[in-house]
């Protein structure tokens, strides 16, 4: 079966070539991952949730368990560096719900990295071995492995990472197609996804510079991947997902309304307030301005004002300001606002 297409199978659900939302801390939170699930992503993951904090039950890591139904199949990321307690945390996260375990063995953060977890399990793949052997035996659930080439250029492993996740019996290994040290830098080498999935024994997810709909199409088409998976490309366009089923289905891709951008975000803000109380909420979510409001000129004066708004009100009326303003979409212009 190496080099040809295969389907990924996670439990009850088996889904051909799927468009995952890529797992992204203090990201894809429970609210984002329902928006992105509605615009057509086939796969979620949870935030990388510490495996240390699960199994001490600690505040923040526990909140990041909560999932719905609604978003199904929804996998939930754990990271580690102790085998035996990486395989408690993934016991917890089955009983939460999950569908799926995903081992975090791709983060490049030096507070992860460095302690062996993350990336820093490419620097000891004995450890990495022994975590994925022992999690995959601890769960009844499906589990897979998201990761990165190597450690740096001179140290590429993703081969020997491949191998270990198929004699695990993992369902799926997703790469990103950059090593450690390049963090989010440089370009991501596809031609790596290529050469993995040309010999690899279990479904691959290629990961990395998913920016614009088409990027997903051709990494289908040039790496022969199973699946693809969005990071910060959602962030910036949380429709990206449906633009990417239209373009599979021979459509062409519509861009959003500036109503649709400014309904959208409301009601993602409101479902963060709800979750998070209105203070934390609207504090953590002008990081997402930017994407639904992305493209559109003199954009800036609109962000920089939000960002500095700190009621639920007063961000509606300014939105809803925006929109009274902009008689014609392709000709967008905010600077009234100042």
């Amino acid at each position: 079966m190496t080099g040809k297409t295969m389907q990924l199978s996670l439990g009850k659900y088996l889904l051909d070539k799927p468009v995952a939302l890529a797992p992204m801390e203090d990201v894809t939170d429970l609210p984002f991952r329902l928006l992105c699930k509605e615009f057509g992503a086939d796969i979620v993951y949870t935030e990388f949730i510490s495996s240390d904090g699960l199994t001490r039950a600690a505040r923040k890591s526990v909140s990041k368990l909560l999932i719905s139904d609604l978003e199904r199949p929804v996998g939930i990321q754990i990271f580690g560096s102790n085998p035996e307690i990486m395989a408690d945390a993934a016991r917890i996260a089955e009983d939460a719900g999950a569908d799926f375990i995903d081992i975090n063995a791709g983060c490049w953060v030096p507070k992860v990295a460095s302690r062996g977890a993350g990336a820093g399990l490419m620097r000891d793949l004995k450890v990495m071995e022994a975590i994925v052997h022992g999690v995959k035996k601890a769960v009844a659930i499906p589990v897979t492995l998201k990761t990165r080439l190597g450690w740096d250029s001179n140290n590429i492993t993703i081969f020997q990472v491949a191998d270990i996740c198929a004699e695990a019996g993992l369902s799926a290994l997703a790469i990103h197609a950059r090593t450690r040290d390049q963090r989010h830098d440089g370009e991501a080498n596809w031609d790596w996804i290529r050469k993995v999935k040309d010999v690899a024994k279990i479904p691959i997810i290629g990961n990395g510079d998913i920016r614009e709909p088409q990027d997903a199409i051709d990494m289908f088409k040039l790496t022969k991947c199973d699946g693809v998976m969005i990071a910060r490309g959602a962030i910036n366009n949380p429709w990206i997902f449906r633009q990417i089923k239209s373009l599979i289905n021979g459509e062409v891709p519509t861009k959003p309304s500036l109503e649709e951008r400014i309904n959208v975000c409301l009601r993602h803000l409101e479902m963060e307030i709800e979750l998070k109380g209105e203070k934390r909420g609207i504090l953590e979510f002008r990081k997402y301005y930017h994407g639904y409001f992305h493209g559109l000129p003199n954009v800036s004066v609109l962000r920089s004002k939000l960002v500095k708004l700190e009621s639920l009100n007063e961000i509606k009326e300014t939105l809803h300001s925006a929109a009274s303003i902009v008689q014609d979409n392709s000709d967008v212009t905010l600077t009234s606002l100042n």
